[in-house]
């Protein structure tokens, strides 16, 4: 019996290799993948929280696309039903919202680390270029998930920054025409921007996500050396599997209890809905575009949109400019590192500041 039992478990096996012509060899590789020991410590390891709030935002956002309705006439009370109505839709929609506040953070200083560890440096030019357009997309999930909302602050917002966008040299008046679906904010904005949201914008999102795990998967991991500490031979690497995957894990939990205390404690709300023909007398976007806002009020719409793109630009090819200060000035990697210290500090300056701006 035992040898019938086996002869046939094989034979099972067999036919779903047949099927399924998987090299398993390569997981198994990919297991015993040596990771450098700092990536024990989670602030080396942001990427992976990143990973684990874009599947949180997935997850809720599908299941709150079931009862949302992408027309301005139904848009805010599909809102006030899944928030008053649906069971649990005011938790998965909280969740959603501060998930997608955490992604941001959580983006913002993974960028932090690689800039100021250099790990943007050659060979890995590329990958920071891919880094930054996926920085890009997320504030644009966040800009289009907000106006969906379409409650005053939101339709107010989304009047403001298209008015920016309209700024553009040379490209800000087509685009802004193809977000508003026409010359001003009207009945096919809401359904661009909710296009946008859960279409066109994952799917970009998918496409740089998957180039640049493939890119980090070609290249390695970065191993980093701290002046002064000393690691044994055999403790400079941890196996991948389970050790690596098992703290990700941990830390994917600890994630997710953080942001259920969040929305059972400050759920989100729902303002009153939005009014073409009333301006609120004080308009602001959401805290990640504060930096421009404030920006926008201390000069001029042209200088604030001009200075922002040159910022995105430098930023963006940061890695090629500093390889050409370097070979033609000499450029001192410290004067890289007080440049990322003098952003950051203005970033927080002007945030703060629109903060607590009345």
């Amino acid at each position: 019996m035992n040898n019938k039992g086996s002869a046939s478990k094989t034979g099972l096996i067999n036919k779903l290799d047949e099927m399924f012509p998987f090299d398993w060899e390569i997981l198994r590789e990919a297991g015993a993948e040596p990771v450098p020991h700092h990536l024990k410590k989670w602030w080396f390891c942001l990427g992976g929280t990143v990973l684990y709030l874009f599947i949180i935002q997935v997850i809720t956002g599908i299941a709150l696309t079931f009862y949302y309705v992408p027309f301005p006439e139904e848009a805010y009370q599909s809102i006030a039903t899944i928030t008053q109505e649906i069971r649990f839709g005011w938790f998965i929609r909280s969740l959603h919202r501060w998930a997608s506040n955490f992604l941001i953070v959580a983006l913002f200083l993974h960028m932090f680390r690689v800039y100021f560890t250099g790990a943007y440096r050659q060979p890995r030019q590329l990958n920071w270029l891919i880094g930054f357009m996926l920085l890009f997309i997320t504030l644009s999930f966040g800009f289009t998930g907000y106006s969906l909302v379409f409650e005053q602050m939101s339709f107010w917002g989304a009047t403001v920054a298209t008015n920016l966008t309209e700024a553009v040299p040379f490209v800000g008046p087509t685009l802004a025409y193809f977000l508003r679906g026409g010359p001003v904010i009207g009945d096919n904005t809401l359904t661009r921007f909710f296009i946008l949201h859960i279409g066109v914008l994952p799917t970009l999102a998918f496409i740089f996500i998957g180039l640049h795990i493939l890119l980090i998967r070609l290249h390695g991991v970065t191993e980093l050396h701290f002046e002064g500490e000393t690691v044994p031979e055999e403790k400079r690497f941890f196996r991948f599997l389970p050790d690596h995957v098992i703290n990700e894990l941990m830390l994917g939990v600890l994630l997710l209890y953080i942001l259920t205390i969040l929305s059972l404690i400050f759920p989100a709300g729902l303002g009153t809905p939005a009014d073409p023909n009333i301006t609120p007398e004080h308009i602001k976007p959401e805290w990640y575009f504060y930096f421009n806002f404030r920006l926008l009020k201390l000069t001029s719409l042209n200088v604030s949109v001009v200075f922002t793109l040159f910022l995105c630009l430098g930023i963006f090819l940061w890695p090629f400019i500093e390889e050409f200060l370097q070979k033609k000035f000499k450029f001192p990697d410290v004067l890289s590192v007080m440049l990322g210290l003098v952003f950051i500090l203005i970033f927080m300056l002007f945030t703060l500041w629109e903060s607590f701006a009345l």
